[in-house]
């Protein structure tokens, strides 16, 4: 796991660490879980779409 400087674990790769140790019980499990990754993924990706203006006109 990757360090900062004051020599504590990444806070944005902690979550991820944990996500992989878990292996997913069955193909319902295996689904659900992909499930939530399509859907961070989706909000990412909606949060940070910014509409550039333009048009200099107003």
């Amino acid at each position: 796991m990757a360090k900062t400087s004051g020599n504590r674990p990444d806070k944005n790769l902690a979550g991820v660490v944990h996500d992989l140790e878990d292996a997913p019980v069955n193909s319902l499990d295996a689904q659900q879980r992909q499930q939530d990754v399509n859907d961070r993924r989706r909000r990412d990706n909606h949060n940070h779409q910014h509409k550039v203006d333009m048009d200099p006109s107003h």
